[in-house]
């Protein structure tokens, strides 16, 4: 293994680690119903600077900005576990139906992908989280329905290449059902595809959602990295610096390890790639 893939592997881990701390923060101070320590508003340390005391600074209502980061490092987990849990089974099930059965069945679902593709997708999200509300329902809903589209278009045209393979008519043969043939053999075979559309969906979902919060429509009431940009910005020409350089520090270091995890599973997955090596 490489040694910048066990350093984002270690970041990544690290990453993780703040989210689970940050959920067992939450749910503490839900259960207790107190305000949260991120939410605690202490004027007498507004716009503190990076010290010993706050590792990040403290914003204009002198809350901890390292504390809001973790709650940010939660909802991005959120965003981007529960979107993909949506997108993918629905891509992964309409891409076998398609490549796997052909004619109509697949003349349906190519016009579906057509339909949701052209689609203007962040208008999409920000409908439906517009008709849902407010809140992490709507980007769940949002982002998921919308963005299985490159799921479904991969799975499709990888089933095309097995369904006509040794193993695929031997299962005929034997009398199996298609659902069967669909779910039992041919699955396993393009289940890499899965984990490297999860690697790059997940960092595709955070940034939707950052920018949806960016907008006010997003989640409310929660230090999301979206509405912590939104609120640094207004504060940079008085030079309080801190809020929005580590809040975009984190997104950029989340979205790059990510994005170099993707190529490595398809450099390891990719069956094609293994064969040219």
């Amino acid at each position: 293994m490489k040694l910048s893939t066990k350093i984002c592997l270690i970041v990544l881990a690290a990453y993780a680690a703040a989210a689970a701390f940050g959920e067992v923060q939450y749910r503490i101070a839900k259960f207790q119903d107190v305000t949260p320590t991120y939410n605690v508003v202490d004027a007498t340390n507004r716009y503190e600077p990076p010290s010993a005391a706050h590792w990040c600074g403290t914003d204009n209502l002198g809350r901890d900005v390292a504390l809001r980061l973790v709650q940010g490092t939660r909802i991005a987990f959120h965003v981007g576990i529960v979107t993909s849990l949506i997108a993918i089974p629905l891509g992964v099930f309409l891409g076998l139906l398609g490549g796997y059965f052909g004619g109509k069945v697949d003349s349906l679902v190519v016009w579906l992908c057509a339909t949701v593709a052209s689609m203007p997708g962040l208008l999409f999200v920000l409908a439906i989280s517009l008709v849902v509300g407010q809140g992490l329902l709507g980007i769940y809903l949002g982002i998921g329905l919308t963005t299985w589209v490159g799921t479904c278009r991969t799975i499709r045209a990888e089933v095309m290449k097995h369904r006509d393979r040794a193993y695929v008519q031997a299962a005929r043969m034997l009398g199996y059902s298609h659902l069967r043939i669909m779910f039992r053999h041919i699955l396993p075979n393009v289940a890499h595809i899965i984990l490297i559309q999860f690697s790059i969906r997940f960092p595709s979902a955070v940034s939707t959602e950052v920018f949806i919060s960016f907008l006010g429509i997003g989640v409310q009431g929660e230090p999301s990295w979206g509405v912590m940009i939104n609120n640094a910005r207004l504060r940079l020409w008085q030079g309080v610096w801190w809020e929005m350089t580590f809040t975009t520090a984190a997104i950029f270091l989340l979205v790059l390890v990510f994005n170099h995890l993707a190529d490595v599973l398809r450099d390891r997955l990719d069956p094609a790639l293994r064969s040219e090596r």
